[in-house]
């Protein structure tokens, strides 16, 4: 099937062929599962996750290297969040590559974020996976031009790429860069209820007493009588101590 006569190319593996009807692709095979496979199949495909309309695209290196699809969404520059990753097009796309394969730069990298928008232009965030690093840019974007705090701001990023998996190292990093725009949290993001990807130490729980509610026999009222306080095994006690008289101190 000639390019020409589709407007857009199939959204799995970015060739075109009548993938609605069941045609399989002619130059890698491709085929559109049935029924239930559809729709899955189709969020994990070859375009990248759209985070903010018309302008915040996020995505793996195999998302960057498809240019056909990454202009039929209208994106034109392209940040790159691992060194090792090759820029591939050049003379198509605007570049900015972060040059650390182990820190994350937010604020570089944000400035050209920020040039993106303010020239209108679409613009694709992606490392080799788009699970940790190109994510946690997007989450530091977030924090930072929409004042959300690390939790809400990550959630957003879950939400709408749903294979989101940061690493312990970004994560402590983007847990420092929230201290450096909002300062030190009072109370600390619940990460119990975010789903990072990685193993945590649990720490050993420390037993607490709650006393509050507890009663003291010294808060009685002066004259109450004795039976409103019973002790563990009162019936026993009284059994035993039935027959015992009363010594009186001081003599005979």
């Amino acid at each position: 099937m000639g390019k020409r006569e589709r407007e857009n190319p199939c959204s799995i593996c970015g060739h075109y062929h009548k993938y609605e009807e069941g045609e399989v692709c002619g130059i890698c095979g491709h085929r559109m599962p049935v029924n239930s496979e559809k729709s899955i199949s189709t969020k994990i495909g070859a375009f990248p996750s759209e985070i903010l309309p018309d302008f915040l695209y996020l995505g793996s290196y195999d998302n960057a290297s498809r240019s056909e699809l990454l202009k039929v969404q209208g994106i034109s520059r392209i940040l790159n969040t691992v060194p090792s990753c090759q820029n591939l097009y050049k003379n198509s796309f605007r570049y900015y590559s972060l040059q650390d394969d182990k820190s994350l730069f937010f604020d570089d990298a944000i400035q050209f974020l920020e040039k993106c928008r303010n020239e209108k232009a679409r613009v694709l965030v992606h490392c080799m996976t788009g699970k940790s690093r190109s994510p946690a840019v997007v989450i530091a974007y977030l924090m930072k031009f929409k004042g959300w705090r690390f939790e809400q701001s990550y959630q957003w990023v879950k939400e709408r790429r749903p294979s989101v998996e940061l690493t312990q190292a970004v994560y402590e990093q983007l847990q420092e860069y929230e201290k450096s725009l909002f300062g030190a949290s009072e109370a600390p993001v619940p990460t119990d209820s975010l789903s990072f990807g990685f193993a945590k130490n649990d720490a050993v729980a420390v037993p607490s007493f709650d006393t509050s509610s507890s009663s003291s026999i010294f808060d009685r009222p002066l004259g109450a009588p004795d039976q409103q306080f019973a002790f563990g095994a009162s019936q026993g006690v009284n059994q035993v101590n039935s027959g015992v008289t009363d010594i009186p101190m001081g003599g005979a």
